[in-house]
């Protein structure tokens, strides 16, 4: 029965959370202070956390936007740089085959950002722009993961995250700024991608070693604190449409 049990856990935890010489020291020599092992696992665990998390990081925006029928406050352009930086982390990702627990929020953030970009068009009364964007993103996403892309065009794109990533938080701050409010920003988003991008600075250096991966998340962290600091200086800050209806 014990065995039995023993074989359960292993299958559980190897190898999607350990490698099974890490199991081992743990579960089988009992050495639970084992600071390598400990740090995989912490890692592994984090990430899948990270990535499960991202399922619904974004969705918050999504619905305010749609219960507002508004994008007010949301900088278009600040929006399509983190478009591509989401693009330029998966992209470089999948081609350098790094585990998906290091990287796989970027892929359903991607998703849930593409909709908003839409969604930003949309209620600016632009809609066909909407459905031509989709069509050309979905035409460049299919390229760049095809063979015909160099390596070195990934790298460059990946390179390009930290200057996309910095401009565009600061596109997004000086819009709450100049308004004087952050508008349709969700808060629940926002606190969420600035903890996200804390935890994956981590979980990058473990899991990839990659310091291009991990510069990123650096500057990501930094630039979403400014974007949450804003928030919580604006909360009790309305819109004028607001204003008027009370």
């Amino acid at each position: 029965m014990a065995a039995e049990e023993d074989g359960l856990l292993k299958r559980a935890l190897v190898p999607l959370l350990l490698p099974e010489k890490c199991y081992d020291q743990i579960f089988v020599q009992w050495d639970l202070l084992h600071v390598p092992c400990l740090k995989i696992l912490l890692s592994k665990s984090l990430g899948l956390g990270i990535v499960a998390g991202s399922l619904l990081v974004k969705l918050p925006q999504v619905f305010k936007i749609l219960k507002a029928k508004s994008a007010e406050g949301l900088s278009l352009q600040s929006v399509m740089l983190e478009l591509v930086a989401l693009t330029g982390t998966m992209v470089y990702s999948i081609t350098n085959n790094f585990p998906f627990s290091s990287w796989g929020e970027a892929l359903f953030l991607l998703f849930q950002t593409v909709i908003i970009c839409f969604l930003v068009l949309h209620y600016r009364g632009q809609t066909m722009k909407g459905v031509t964007f989709l069509a050309c993103y979905a035409l460049v996403l299919l390229v760049l993961l095809s063979p015909l892309t160099p390596q070195a065009v990934i790298t460059l794109l990946q390179a390009s995250n930290v200057p996309a990533v910095v401009v565009g938080r600061l596109i997004q701050a000086a819009t709450n700024y100049q308004n004087g409010h952050t508008g349709q920003l969700s808060a629940i988003t926002v606190f969420l991608l600035f903890g996200g991008s804390l935890a994956r600075i981590f979980t990058s250096i473990q899991e990839t070693g990659d310091p291009l991966m991990a510069g990123t998340f650096v500057v990501s962290s930094l630039c979403n604190g400014v974007i949450a600091a804003q928030l919580l200086y604006y909360w009790n800050a309305k819109a004028p449409h607001e204003k008027k209806k009370q």
